[in-house]
């Protein structure tokens, strides 16, 4: 199993150290893990850098794949944030590395950080979650320089209603144009298990199986895992239940990354 969505002190809103994570994914079971860090260009409002200095990040990273060489793979990744005005210059930054994997993500709608309570302002539920997966569907359709579609319930981690959980059946024209756009671009879909991470006084929400049902029904094949971690605590997050969630479902295996290419790992009964 590898963790495929990991983020560093490289990234802007992660103090981790690199070598910290790797120590425990290795602790818990892990047989690789791929740092995939924040370029987010122009990100409205924030406090935190966003940018990378990947010439130092690639030496960094190799250096640490040599050290951790025979126990653990450590994998060099970018998680790029995508709006309509820096697709140009993310995809420059992306074609002048050789990174392992790309996520492709969608942070800010309308440029509003759909993080921050002022996203939500004067939205219904299904308003705002309209919005964010048609943002989706949008970058999955126009933008070419990334591997997988990253965290499509990052939406539901701040949202104010009482009821958060995002379901297939109430957004399922969406869900079907993302998929099918993945699916003949050969992109992937990433089960992210931090919006699902158990909090005590915060109801849960859950994940909706159809949305992963769907995926298959439609031909889907390529599924990563990542735990969104940005502290020790998270590393493979919940990865044996949702294993194990696919395998009732249909799906043979499980996949990361290498050199922008699919790994896959056949997942065990």
């Amino acid at each position: 199993m590898f963790d495929c969505h990991v983020h560093s002190s490289f990234s802007g809103d992660s103090e981790m150290p690199a070598e910290a994570a790797c120590e425990k994914a290795i602790e818990v079971g892990l047989d690789g893990i791929a740092f995939t860090d924040h370029t987010d260009i122009d990100f409205p409002g924030s406090d935190f850098d966003f940018m990378i200095d990947y010439d130092e990040y690639f030496e960094f990273m190799d250096k640490l794949a040599k050290k951790y060489e025979g126990r653990l793979k450590v994998l060099k990744g970018i998680e790029a944030g995508i709006q309509p005005h820096v697709m140009d210059d993310t995809s420059k930054i992306i074609k002048n590395y050789d990174f392992d994997f790309v996520i492709g993500s969608i942070h800010v709608v309308d440029g509003k950080d759909t993080y921050k309570p002022s996203y939500f302002e004067g939205l219904s539920k299904h308003e705002a979650y309209s919005k964010d997966l048609k943002a989706i569907a949008w970058m999955v359709k126009e933008f070419d320089d990334f591997d997988i579609a990253g965290h499509f319930d990052y939406i539901i981690r701040k949202a104010p209603y009482e009821d958060r959980n995002l379901r297939y059946c109430e957004f399922s024209d969406i869900f079907d144009e993302i998929f099918k756009s993945l699916i003949a671009k050969g992109k992937g879909f990433e089960v992210n298990t931090s919006s699902f991470r158990e909090y005590k006084g915060i109801i849960t929400p859950v994940y909706d199986i159809d949305i992963l049902k769907r995926y298959h029904e439609l031909g889907g094949e390529i599924i990563t895992f990542g735990s969104d971690s940005h502290t020790t605590e998270y590393l493979g997050y919940k990865f044996d239940f949702y294993k194990c969630v696919l395998q009732e479902i249909g799906f043979k295996y499980v996949a990361h990354y290498e050199k922008r290419k699919p790994v896959f790992e056949k997942i065990d009964a």
